[in-house]
């Protein structure tokens, strides 16, 4: 092999090295009553785990859930707010009637901030808790 050419595949190498592959941020919600606001007495209880990868601000998730007063109505993210605090619909998640719930979707630039902010959560509603019955704020 030529210098030349080592001296090519070592930059290239290199390159790859620096670069790297992609790779998803790793975050987690623990949904219950309590975090509600405001609180509630559900015995409900679930976990989110999500991905987000920031080149492409793919979001996606598995909400997994058990114990809720009824079948689950609908489900989101909510935000921007921190814990404690309560933010519209953010992202809709689809199809919430049966856990685990599995999904992504394309933020934008302003969803993205608030996310890796911190202020965002996940909200699971019911019939008999409209308003949310399991919350969880999404942290890393």
């Amino acid at each position: 092999m030529s210098n030349k050419l080592r001296l090519a595949t070592l930059a290239l190498g290199a390159a790859v090295l620096v670069a790297g592959p992609a790779f998803a941020d790793k975050m987690k919600a623990t949904l219950d009553g309590k975090s509600e606001v405001p609180p509630n007495t559900s015995a409900g209880t679930g976990t989110a785990d999500i991905d987000y990868d920031a080149a492409s601000k793919k979001l996606s998730w598995k909400v997994t859930y058990s114990g809720l007063s009824g079948p689950a109505t609908a489900a989101h993210f909510h935000g921007p707010a921190e814990a404690g605090k309560n933010a519209g619909v953010a992202v809709p998640i689809a199809n919430p009637g049966t856990s685990p719930i599995e999904g992504s979707a394309t933020l934008t630039d302003a969803q993205a901030a608030d996310l890796v902010a911190g202020k965002y959560y996940v909200n699971i509603h019911t019939a008999a808790n409209p308003g949310g019955e399991i919350r969880g704020q999404v942290t890393k």
